[in-house]
C-alpha cells in the first residue's frame, strides 16, 4: 500500500474539527506526510449581485475569516511535525464535489472527516465520498481518540480484504509493531443445511472449520512482518454481519475498523460493496478506514463532477 504523502482533512467549524486536527496530527507523524489541505466548504452563499456590489469584499472577507479560524486551531491542536506543508482551503459550493475535485487536483492519499453523533450533521457526505474518492477515506466520530492498540479488519479473504489487510500491517508496523489486528471472517448457516443430515450445530462447525482453511490459505498471500494477527471467527445468528462485526469491535476494544472498498477497477470503482456501505451508515463510535488502491476513480472523477 502506498504512503499518505498528501492528506486532505474536512473542517466544518464545528466542535468535531478539533478531534479531526489531532487524528491528523497522528498520522502525519510517522507517514512521513508531506502536506496537509485543511479544507473548509461554505455552501452556496446566493448572494444577490446587489449585495455583492455593493460590498465588493464580502466574499473574500468571509474565506479569510474561516481560514483564520482552521489556522488558529491548526496551531493550539496539531503540535508541530517537521517537513511537513500545510495549506488552508476555503471553497464554495457542493461539499462533496469540492471534496472530490481537491482530492484528485492535489493526488491526495487520504481524506479524514467526521461522523457526528450528538452534533448536528449527517453521514451523507461520508457514503459519497467513500464512493467517490479516488483514495482512502478516513472516517472519525466524535469524542474519537487517535491510538493504536488493536485494529480490526472485517474479512471475505477477497482482494480488497487483502488490501484492509495489508493497510493494517503497514499502519501496526509504522506506529512501533506492537499493536494488535484481528482479522473476523463473519460466516452463516445456509437455510437448506438440514438436507445434509447435520445439525445445526454441526454444519456451523463445518463452516467455521471451511472458514479456518481459507484464512490459512488467505494469511500465506500477506506480508504480515511479523506482526500478531488473530483470526476471529464469528457465526452470524441473524443475517446482519455488520451488527457482528460492531459487536466484536466493541468486545475487543478496538480502536479501528479497516475495510477495503469493494470497486478495485474502474469498471467497479462506484462499488464499494454493502458491508462498507453499511458499516459507513451504523458505526458511529470507533474510526473506520475504507482503503482504495489510489487513482482507481480518477478515470471516471471528471464525469463524476458533472452529476
Amino acid at each position: 500500500m502506498y504512503q499518505i504523502k498528501k492528506l486532505i482533512v474536512c473542517l466544518d467549524q464545528s466542535e468535531l474539527d478539533e478531534t479531526l486536527v489531532k487524528f491528523a496530527s497522528f498520522v502525519a507523524r510517522v507517514n512521513q506526510t508531506k502536506k496537509i489541505y485543511f479544507t473548509n466548504v461554505i455552501r452556496n452563499l446566493n448572494i444577490p449581485k446587489e449585495v455583492l456590489e455593493e460590498f465588493p469584499n464580502l466574499i473574500d472577507n468571509i474565506v479569510e475569516e474561516r481560514k483564520t479560524k482552521m489556522k488558529d486551531l491548526v496551531t493550539q491542536a496539531f503540535g508541530k511535525i517537521k517537513d511537513v506543508e500545510v495549506s488552508y482551503v476555503v471553497k464554495e459550493g457542493q461539499l462533496s464535489k469540492k471534496i472530490l475535485k481537491l482530492a484528485h487536483e492535489k493526488s491526495a492519499d487520504m481524506i479524514i472527516l467526521g461522523r457526528k453523533v450528538d452534533l448536528t450533521g449527517t453521514g451523507v457526505l461520508s457514503q459519497r465520498l467513500a464512493r467517490r474518492a479516488s483514495c482512502s477515506l478516513l472516517i472519525v466520530p466524535e469524542h474519537s481518540v487517535p491510538k493504536i492498540d488493536k485494529l480490526l479488519v472485517p474479512s471475505d479473504f477477497s482482494d480488497y480484504s487483502k488490501d484492509a489487510l495489508e493497510e493494517a500491517v503497514m499502519i501496526v508496523e509504522k506506529y512501533g509493531g506492537k499493536a494488535e489486528i484481528f482479522c473476523q471472517n463473519v460466516f452463516s448457516i445456509p437455510s437448506g443445511y438440514h438436507f445434509t443430515g447435520k445439525t445445526y450445530e454441526e454444519f456451523a462447525a463445518i463452516m467455521q472449520m471451511h472458514a479456518e482453511i481459507n484464512f490459512k490459505k488467505f494469511i500465506r498471500k500477506i506480508d504480515t512482518k511479523n506482526i500478531k494477527i488473530t483470526p476471529l471467527y464469528t457465526k452470524d445468528e441473524d443475517d446482519d454481519p455488520v451488527e457482528d462485526i460492531l459487536a466484536k469491535a466493541e468486545e475487543i476494544n478496538a480502536d479501528g475498523i479497516i475495510i477495503g472498498a469493494k470497486g478495485r477497477t474502474a469498471a467497479t470503482a462506484l462499488f464499494i460493496g454493502s458491508m462498507a456501505e453499511r458499516l459507513i451508515q451504523m458505526n458511529h463510535k470507533i474510526p473506520l478506514l475504507v482503503t482504495r488502491p489510489k487513482g482507481k476513480n480518477a478515470g471516471i472523477l471528471d464525469y463524476i463532477l458533472e452529476i
